[in-house]
């Protein structure tokens, strides 16, 4: 621990919860026993909310789940000290954790979508816990849920709870679970990556309401997460945590502006990822733009019943128009269900387009697999979002690397191994994991392999589906260092797919905004921050929190929530996607005729019916992005 770390650590009569020596064990498959958690001590006061801040396998949920008085399967709590109030958890009998949990002391997980029962209604889920521990009756915990539910800034809180889990939101469903942890008034609150999952302009909505009602109710709570910028919003202090011990501890402020330990400068330096790779075009690059590597034209994809005009029911994709130059790197972004995932599988052939063209060098690729060469194949590669699903877990390292090389390369023996060794290399892992299962890797060596396996066939472009958003901020600046890397030594070309707007400036040269599968907006890296913005663009760079106490509040009131009235819109399919969310319509225009695509001064695109001029003159300045306000 930094040696101001124990003098940061609050103690008095006024703390909730004291933490001493706690140490946590895991049990390896050889019977033998680890310390993930190594005499940590920390407090917290009543009414404060403290952050657990790290990078995966920190130990931060470890710690959070052993203020339940839980470990989980494999681990155990085998020493130290853990008080909630009058209460020491780790002499309480089974009966009586049971009895504090959900009641006394709550938990909100980071996934809402598997907290919950899909057989049952929303409200009968919420009030169970209260109902459960007798803390008040039916219609008393009703009641106060539907209070809950009006704190958190939910739709029609009288009757919303009448709804099905399938039936809300991916965001409104996380709030139904902080309702669900408030309604018995527990002491403690622990979040654990609450808002994770969520899209970027979801997430501020969760957050603005998970901190009105805390605020609001005078909780306690524990908020575990990976994001500074988040916790830079909810928390009071921070304790920052690597390898199972407590590195430094202060305020919020004092960790954001003036950190002592290395390891917590290195998460600061990773919260704010600088440019990566971003090239000159060569002479013979440039030479090449008008015959780009790939070039999409007029996409439409989709799915259900075709109309009489062959056009799917449901479009995901519609009139996609983009161009990939060898070397460069393309960013997709949006939120989810936008189309960014449809448009990777699409150029790798795994859904067919209802129409239109994609072109590799100037030759059509066939629309799936099945019409594709092996040299097809080879040329474009995608990397998945999800390494763990991606890569067999009943297979080495080295198999898995070495199944491409013979495929597409017709290597064996020596050759193959030593290529092998090349691309374990390349992607900065050591040669001993070539005979390590996947279990047995870290999530970023895992995506690591990933991304060597893509590799192995040598190809042009490689299709990189949010490949860091299951990554904490360190490994994940990691992984982006080593495609901007590749890129440089390799000459490869990427379409980064991310709804991170951060992480798609840092190493993108070109940006395209997806809405409701619609290009809304393309434009250059340098000129991402340069208004006049698409208003969804606007909406997306607005609800980026900035690593600084204060954002939120900065920004509340920026996004309305009552729109100006508009009349009937027309049945047109062009009519703007993203209508019913602008509060810059124009009624009789927005509503009635399709928006063109037009250009704007700084050479990139825009779909709306507003001038440069209008936009640059109704849009609220960008508050504090990279430190200059735009």
């Amino acid at each position: 621990m930094n040696k101001n770390a124990k003098a940061n650590v609050k103690t008095g009569d006024s703390d909730l919860v004291k933490v001493s020596g706690l140490r946590v064990v895991a049990t390896k498959d050889s019977g033998d026993d680890v310390v993930i958690v190594k005499d940590v001590d920390f407090s917290v006061a009543r009414g404060e909310v403290l952050a657990l801040i790290g990078e995966s396998g920190s130990g931060k949920t470890t710690i959070a789940l052993s203020l339940l008085g839980y470990a989980r399967a494999g681990c155990r709590i085998v020493g130290g000290s853990i008080r909630v109030g009058q209460r020491e958890l780790l002499s309480m009998t089974r009966a009586e954790l049971s009895h504090m949990r959900g009641r006394d002391v709550a938990y909100i997980a980071q996934s809402a979508a598997a907290a919950f029962n899909p057989s049952k209604t929303l409200m009968d889920q919420v009030i169970e816990s209260a109902l459960i521990h007798k803390t008040m009756t039916r219609a008393q915990a009703e009641a106060k849920a539907v209070g809950l539910f009006r704190s958190l800034a939910l739709p029609d809180p009288e009757n919303i709870g009448k709804r099905y889990p399938h039936q809300v939101s991916g965001g409104q469903l996380q709030r139904l679970m902080a309702a669900m942890a408030l309604i018995t008034d527990p002491e403690l609150v622990i979040l654990d990556e609450p808002t994770t999952a969520l899209d970027v302009t979801t997430q501020i909505e969760v957050l603005r309401a998970f901190k009105n009602v805390v605020k609001e109710l005078g909780t306690t709570a524990v908020y575990v997460s990976h994001d500074l910028a988040v916790v830079a919003q909810m928390a009071d202090r921070i304790v920052v945590l690597r390898d199972g011990q407590i590195r430094e501890v202060g305020s919020t402020g004092q960790i954001l502006t003036a950190p002592e330990n290395t390891y917590t400068q290195s998460l600061l330096a990773a919260a704010a990822p600088a440019a990566r790779g971003q090239l000159p075009l060569a002479p013979e690059q440039e030479q090449e733009q008008d015959a780009p590597l790939l070039r999409i034209r007029g996409l439409i994809a989709g799915y259900g019943r075709p109309d009489n005009k062959g056009l799917p029911s449901v479009r995901i994709l519609d009139d996609i128009n983009l161009t990939i130059r060898r070397g460069t790197t393309i960013g997709i972004i949006g939120e989810s269900g936008s189309g960014k995932t449809t448009l990777a599988r699409t150029v790798a052939g795994l859904v067919a387009p209802a129409r239109g063209s994609i072109t590799l060098d100037g030759e059509p690729l066939p629309p799936t697999l099945q019409g594709r060469s092996r040299e097809q194949f080879r040329r474009v590669q995608i990397v998945f979002q999800n390494a763990d699903t991606a890569l067999n877990p009943a297979h080495t390292i080295g198999r898995m690397l070495a199944r491409p090389l013979t495929f597409y390369h017709g290597l064996d023996g020596n050759a193959k191994r030593k290529r092998i060794a090349q691309l374990l290399d390349l992607v900065q892992l050591p040669g001993s994991v070539i005979d390590r299962l996947p279990g047995e890797l870290s999530g970023g060596q895992k995506q690591r392999a990933n991304l060597a396996r893509a590799l192995a066939a040598n190809p042009d472009l490689i299709l990189c589906d949010e490949v860091t958003s299951a990554l904490d901020t360190v490994v994940g600046a990691a992984i982006l260092d080593l495609l901007a890397e590749l890129r440089r030594e390799l000459n490869v070309s990427l379409m980064f797919i991310s709804h991170d707007i951060s992480t798609v400036r840092a190493i993108c040269d070109d940006i395209v905004v997806l809405y409701a599968g619609r290009m809304v907006a393309k434009r250059p890296r340098e000129a991402m921050m340069a208004p006049p913005y698409h208003p969804y663009s606007h909406l997306l760079l607005s609800s980026v929190p900035a690593l600084k106490q204060g954002w939120l509040e900065q920004v509340c009131g920026r996004v309305p929530q009552d729109l100006p009235a508009i009349g009937e819109v027309a049945s047109s399919p062009d009519i703007c996607a993203f209508l019913h969310r602008c509060s810059l319509r124009v009624d009789g225009t927005c509503n009635v005729v399709p928006p063109l695509r037009r250009s704007l001064e700084h050479g990139g695109e825009i779909l709306c019916h507003r001038t440069d001029t209008d936009l640059q003159h109704l849009q609220q300045p960008l508050i504090a992005v990279e430190g200059v306000t735009v």
